[in-house]
């Protein structure tokens, strides 16, 4: 093993990978996911070979968003619900986006150690990725991952979203069910709940409805679905129901995840599931032509340089921010395609 770095002592070809995925070898589908994680154009191609080897097993799994506001406990409602599943026969993956750090620019949330139990469990496979500053907080490559996953033989994703920003539009886009966490007591909570969110998610589920605030659950339980009821529903064949759980109680978590069935069956005798996974297609085209793109036009030595000296203008006072932007167009030969700023 002289003369080979750690690193390439471990890397193996996309073949191998492959093969390892199918043949739910844990470690290599971590080895498959880093790949696919990877800003090396080299292995970001490289990666691009295994996924046309591992799409063919892929699509099969159904894909759940999960939302919610930091402290409406996603955690424990992901791992209680993980657990129910795995108990009635199903593999379930956690792809949990995590925020990036900016001093590290790895993961901060550390999702192993917040479903400890799930994560032991050899049915789970729970991975944590730094959303690495993408639009909405949503890991670049969260949609390459879930085919690892389904081609590994999971047949239930889970993806969390930090619940900030546009992830929750992202990552709806990216599932077949979007579900949102709500807390109890909406009361003028509900004034603050963003419109764009009660218009994609599927459905609304009040989390921590347990012990005293029993009561206070069941009235924002009403609150929302009053508010629903106003607004036009995404879905002509699909009214978003509003459910009661806690996640810490393991209580309501069946009836829930019923619901979510009846609307896949909804969906596909419909033909709005097969619908929405083209459209997912669609979607994750245009992100990776977004990324290709910014990262062709703004990743040169002289485009970053460009960025340096125009945001020490902005900060002088010499320049506006749109000011800044028709500059760092203009010298990497943009701003003749774009028009003024």
């Amino acid at each position: 093993m002289s003369g080979l770095s750690r690193n390439a002592r471990f890397e193996r070809s996309p073949a191998a990978l492959a093969e390892g995925v199918r043949a739910g070898d844990r470690a290599m589908i971590g080895r498959a996911i880093t790949l696919v994680e990877s800003r090396s154009a080299r292995r970001r191609a490289e990666a691009q070979v295994m996924l046309r080897i591992l799409n063919a097993d892929a699509g099969q799994a159904y894909r759940v968003g999960v939302t919610g506001v930091p402290g409406v406990g996603k955690s424990t409602f992901i791992e209680a619900l993980g657990q129910m599943l795995i108990a009635a026969g199903h593999r379930v993956a956690v792809l949990a986006v995590d925020p990036t750090s900016s001093r590290t620019h790895g993961s901060i949330l550390g999702d192993k150690t917040r479903m400890a139990a799930l994560a032991a469990d050899t049915a789970a496979f729970i991975r944590p990725s730094p959303s690495s500053g993408t639009l909405g907080g949503v890991a670049r490559a969260t949609r390459e991952t879930m085919i690892v996953m389904e081609a590994a033989g999971y047949d239930v994703v889970l993806v969390e979203t930090v619940g900030v920003g546009q992830s929750e539009t992202a990552v709806a886009e990216m599932t077949d069910f979007f579900l949102a966490l709500m807390l109890p007591g909406a009361g003028d909570e509900l004034q603050g709940i963003k419109k764009g969110l009660l218009e994609i998610a599927d459905m609304i589920a009040v989390n921590k409805a347990d012990g005293d605030n029993a009561a206070r659950a069941e009235a924002a339980r009403r609150e929302y679905k009053a508010a629903l009821h106003i607004m036009v529903p995404a879905s002509p064949d699909w009214s978003p129901p509003v459910v009661l759980c806690s996640g810490l109680r393991n209580q309501g978590l069946d009836a829930l995840w019923a619901e979510i069935e009846r609307h896949q069956a909804i969906m596909r005798a419909s033909g709005a599931f097969d619908r929405r996974r083209q459209a997912q297609q669609v979607g994750w085209m245009r992100s990776m032509l977004d990324e290709r793109l910014l990262r062709g036009h703004l990743g040169s030595k002289a485009a970053a340089e460009s960025v340096k000296a125009a945001a020490a203008a902005v900060l002088a006072g010499d320049l506006t921010a749109p000011q800044g932007v028709e500059q760092v167009l203009g010298a990497i030969g943009l701003a003749a395609d774009f028009g003024e700023v």
